[in-house]
């Protein structure tokens, strides 16, 4: 009898939170998900996104097998002169830079450490940012008065001057480029999931949970958060193309990896600041690669926005 009673205040329970938009109901109607990605077949924009973010992932999987050179061989270096650095040619498509190194390659290559840096970063600072948004919506009061205050002062610093100085202060190597980057991220993914759990807090079948005795706890986690997760999912998608700029400018600066066995795009556009004036394209393909990136993933971020609103599904 309790097992049946049990069962019975589960399903009305899991019954309101489809009726919420969030979850099917008993096997009637559309998930949210299978309808997000009906529209997004639609969607010419998620389309072009998606290519894009395709394309890029295929590129830094298969980078050993597409690119056509060792990243790291100076093939040319001898034809390399003061004010001269050979262009396209036969077996180089967009030439070398300074040191005679094929630019193809290096680009092809560099494709996995933005992908890595920018990976990595987000799912840190999604996961940091999710436990203190998961803290400040489920209990609220203090709770959530003091984690707010400390995401305010975290978002009150600009981010990339944050993370110039958290690459200082660790030091001059991948994981601290990855660190600083996922801290600036932490406030966007805290304040957007506790909002998100503060709306889904008050709704009719988190009311109902509370009214037949079901622990806060499991209110929490089964019902309130996994309805809570798609303004994440979406942020995060986001979020890699805003990681992936702010390697490439800490790159830039000189506080990437120091490892010059790994190309990364923005240290390609910091040593090709020596060059400008006589070879402007190694500054441009390296920026044409993260800018194309980087929308592909804006792209494909804001549809997914789009498809997930309710307001939106007309």
């Amino acid at each position: 009898m309790t097992a049946a009673l049990g069962s019975t205040r589960r399903d009305k329970i899991d019954e309101l939170a489809a009726r919420a938009g969030q979850v099917p109901a008993g096997g009637g109607g559309v998930s949210l998900a299978r309808s997000a990605f009906r529209r997004l077949r639609r969607d010419p924009v998620a389309i072009i996104g998606a290519v894009i973010v395709v394309a890029f992932l295929l590129v830094a999987a298969l980078a050993p097998w597409l690119a056509p050179r060792d990243p790291l061989e100076q093939a040319l270096l001898s034809e390399v002169r003061q004010g001269s650095i050979p262009g396209s040619r036969e077996g180089f498509p967009l030439g070398v830079d300074q040191l005679g190194r094929d630019v193809l390659s290096r680009l092809i290559y560099g494709s996995r450490q933005s992908l890595l840096i920018g990976v990595v970063s987000t799912v840190l600072g999604a996961v940091a940012g999710m436990a203190l948004g998961v803290l400040a919506g489920a209990f609220g009061g203090w709770v959530d008065t003091v984690v707010m205050r400390f995401v305010d002062i975290l978002l009150s610093i600009p981010g990339l001057l944050m993370a110039i100085s958290i690459s200082v202060l660790l030091g001059q190597n991948q994981y601290a480029l990855m660190i600083a980057i996922a801290v600036t991220q932490v406030p966007v993914f805290a304040r957007l999931l506790r909002g998100s759990m503060l709306s889904q807090r008050d709704s009719d079948y988190a009311l109902a949970a509370k009214a037949l005795g079901v622990k806060r706890s499991r209110i929490v986690l089964g019902h309130v958060l996994p309805n809570s997760l798609s303004p994440v999912i979406v942020q995060a998608t986001l979020s890699l193309a805003t990681a992936i700029i702010e390697a490439a400018a800490l790159s830039f600066l000189g506080l990437g990896d120091p490892d010059i066995s790994r190309p990364e795009w923005g240290a390609m556009l910091s040593s090709a600041q020596a060059v400008l004036s006589f070879a402007p394209m190694l500054a441009v393909y390296p920026a044409l690669c993260i800018i194309v990136v980087a929308l592909g993933f804006t792209l494909l971020g804001e549809s997914l926005r789009e498809a997930l609103d309710p307001k939106f599904r007309r």
